[in-house]
């Protein structure tokens, strides 16, 4: 038995168990509702609500942050006015576009072109208008997880901060009176981040990036073939190129690369659409009676809704608390003016790029159900699927397409290579040796990713991920008060000029 073989036989029970809790499935109408979504998919309408649909009355609001001129201004403005009032939160390391560019870089990946794929497979195509829906309600999570997670961030003597749910966890409860419960939340949190991080966040990531090369150049008959350690050696060059300097170069490449992925596979992606207009009302049409009725969807449209729902919670990550981790690098003195920039999260992720790919399928493949279906019946992951839709209008798109993947999956390894460091910072503290240890280890699997393929491993690591959306939300709804007060503050400040 081959070495990756026999770690896969010997995780597999301990990831079985643990996805059976995680990811436990109620029967609902002849369908299966994963719990963990319904959690997720519950904060969202509960801070929807609570916070009177400020997700989607501020998205003007974020986008004057961003800007560059305005964003800069009013950086220097709540530094020179806060100075009295409140000095210790005058820190920061990146600015509000780069707070927002890393933490997108950790949400917009392989998800983003495959997942929609099996979603539209499995669910029909009323299951994009329910990931929309899903999608509009994690703006509120965002808002209020990005918002806490400045509010209680931690300043280190070398002038980086560290901020997201581990540090207003145990903050934030211990300022409630709660404080063993929120160490113990917090820590829990740190080490499920730290798990996740090396498997959804860097070895499945190299293992879909290689793969894209391999499929590009050959497949099969590729000089690449079986050289994986090769591709993964190069790009744990890279990574380790941006990590080693960490938040502030870490911000730097993401606010350049996201952007170019992002408008390159817009640009391909409309033009496909565009090419396909006539298509558009079929789809459209599609979209709104699948949502309704789920013909051919096991369960119906209840159905088509859960499989939409779990794509868009899958996708933004809203609830999970990763990002927050990112925005608290920010520089900026209102903690809530990055949880107003947070909102565009989702959507971007969900509900301008995964929908465009929902309609590129929509009109092309699926416009032809028999071209869809053989996709399908060929064995197609979902990347394939979209590949090949994409490729009926522009034979030469699956280079370029391939190209924005794997910048996909690299921005996201340096992204959650932060996430993990932060939560392995605040279980050993801020050791130079520790965490140049951490950074040879999350480089390391990104090796053994792209060369072999663990997917017990794979797995346990997304449990991981998923069940420490548990603590998080508890914590979001039992600090939600604190976020809505910073809110409000923030906006009366801005009203008043």
């Amino acid at each position: 038995m081959d070495l990756d073989a026999w770690i896969d036989q010997a995780v597999r029970p301990l990831t079985d168990a643990l996805a059976a809790v995680v990811f436990f499935k109620l029967p609902v109408a002849g369908t299966e509702l994963p719990l963990v979504v319904l959690w997720l998919l519950a904060s969202g309408i509960v801070f929807t609500a609570y916070f009177r649909f400020a997700s989607f009355r501020l998205l003007g609001e974020a986008l004057r942050l961003i800007l560059p001129r305005r964003g800069a201004a009013d950086a220097a403005t709540e530094r020179t006015s806060s100075e009295v009032s409140h000095p210790e939160r005058t820190t920061g390391e990146v600015s509000h576009f780069q707070a927002l560019a890393t933490a997108l870089s950790g949400t917009v990946g392989i998800g983003n072109i495959g997942g929609v794929a099996v979603a539209i497979s499995i669910g029909g195509p009323g299951a994009c208008l329910w990931m929309i829906v899903a999608g509009l309600l994690g703006m509120a999570t965002k808002l209020v997880e990005c918002t806490l997670g400045v509010l209680y961030r931690e300043e280190h003597a070398d002038g980086t901060v560290s901020g997201g749910p581990m540090y207003y966890l145990s903050r934030g409860f211990a300022e409630t009176g709660w404080p063993k419960l929120g160490r113990a939340l917090g820590a829990f949190y740190a080490a499920g981040i730290f798990i996740g991080c090396l498997g959804i966040g860097n070895m499945f990531q190299s293992n879909q990036a290689f793969a894209q090369i391999l499929n590009v150049s050959g497949g099969e008959a590729s000089v690449l073939h079986g050289r994986g350690w090769l591709f993964g050696l190069l790009l744990a060059f890279a990574v380790g190129l941006v990590i080693v300097g960490g938040m502030r170069s870490i911000a730097r490449v993401t606010a350049r690369i996201v952007p170019f992925m992002a408008v390159l596979y817009l640009a391909i992606a409309f033009g496909v659409i565009a090419l396909n207009a006539e298509a558009l009302p079929f789809a459209f049409a599609k979209i709104f009676s699948g949502a309704f009725t789920g013909e051919g969807v096991a369960g119906g449209a209840l159905g088509a809704m859960i499989v939409g729902f779990q794509r868009a919670v899958f996708s933004n990550e809203a609830g999970i608390g990763s990002a927050s981790i990112a925005h608290s690098a920010v520089r900026t003195a209102r903690p809530a003016s990055e949880g107003i920039v947070s909102i565009l999260e989702p959507l971007i992720d969900t509900v301008i790029i995964c929908t465009t790919t929902a309609l590129v399928l929509l009109t092309t493949l699926y416009y032809d159900a028999e071209l869809f279906a053989v996709a399908e019946a060929g064995g197609s992951g979902g990347v394939e699927i979209t590949s090949q839709a994409i490729a009926r209008r522009f034979a030469w798109a699956p280079l370029p397409l391939a190209v924005a993947a794997i910048l996909f999956a690299f921005s996201t390894m340096i992204a959650w290579a932060y996430y993990g460091e932060k939560g392995w910072s605040y279980l050993v503290g801020q050791r130079p040796g520790a965490l140049a240890f951490y950074r040879l280890l999350f480089c390391a699997c990104i090796v053994i990713g792209a060369s072999v393929q663990l997917d017990a491993v794979l797995d346990f690591s997304d449990a991981m991920v998923f069940m420490i959306c548990v603590p998080n939300i508890l914590g979001l709804y039992w600090l939600a008060g604190f976020a809505r007060r910073e809110l409000e503050s923030y906006l009366e400040s801005r009203s008043s000029g």
